[in-house]
């Protein structure tokens, strides 16, 4: 029983690391939908453009991707692949991690893992709460991840934004801000709706690359319980039709 116990708490670490992280901010539902190929694709195209020049997926094929997310292999070649890569390799990028530890102070993850590891909501919420921050090396700040060592980088799609804050006192005149909103100081090439959309499809990318099975596995998954109630039937006929005559 106490291996049962120490087993299912290890399970529920991710879980908990997902809320301390986002524990003083709501975090935002990421409305994915993995059978949604176009935003896969998408998702995809921003992954290779925004994030691939710091992050890599190194568990991930190209040609693997393609075959999931409705893409040819010339298709990726052509507007996926910007590294010299061939086409059956691991999305790893060009950057030198000990060049990228100098840079930014650590070396940027691996996102292969990352949704699963922090949750879809996270990486949503994440990647729309990037603030303008003088104090930070980058100039900008993140609600969910406070110092982060990331630049904004889609900042030319959703442009520059700083924190609203209300201000509340108490009886003994003391002031606390609670983070409202916020508001666009430079508007970027994307509407906030078109942004926030945009960013549905990178996160669902990304949930596709922490599980790229698990599509075939849910229906696979429907198969295998419908053939149990079908065999559980037959079984109960079988015990029915033994035990009959048994006093």
């Amino acid at each position: 029983m106490k291996k049962i116990i120490v087993a299912l708490a290890f399970l529920a670490l991710p879980a908990l690391g997902v809320a301390a992280g986002g524990a003083d901010y709501p975090l935002q539902v990421a409305p994915i939908d993995l059978h949604n190929k176009a935003s896969l694709q998408k998702g995809a195209r921003l992954f290779v453009n925004y994030c691939m020049g710091c992050h890599s997926l190194e568990h991930q094929r190209y040609n693997r991707m393609a075959r999931d997310i409705g893409l040819t292999d010339e298709q990726v070649k052509s507007n996926l692949i910007f590294t010299g890569a061939k086409v059956g390799e691991l999305m790893k990028n060009a950057m030198p991690k000990s060049d990228a530890k100098q840079w930014f102070g650590v070396a940027p993850p691996d996102l292969t893992l990352m949704a699963r590891s922090r949750g879809v909501d996270y990486l949503y919420t994440y990647l729309q709460t990037f603030y303008l921050d003088p104090t930070r090396p980058f100039g900008v700040n993140n609600v969910v991840f406070p110092n982060a060592g990331m630049p904004h980088v889609l900042w030319e799609l959703q442009g520059l934004q700083k924190p609203v804050y209300e201000v509340h006192k108490d009886k003994a005149g003391n002031e606390t801000k609670t983070l409202k909103g916020f508001e666009l100081v430079q508007p970027g090439s994307m509407s906030p709706p078109e942004f926030k959309e945009a960013m549905v499809d990178l996160v669902n990318f990304l949930a596709y690359v922490g599980e790229p099975i698990q599509l075939q596995r849910q229906s696979l998954g429907i198969w295998v319980v419908l053939f149990l109630f079908l065999a559980s039937v037959v079984f109960y006929l079988l015990k029915k039709e033994y035990w009959k005559d048994v006093h």
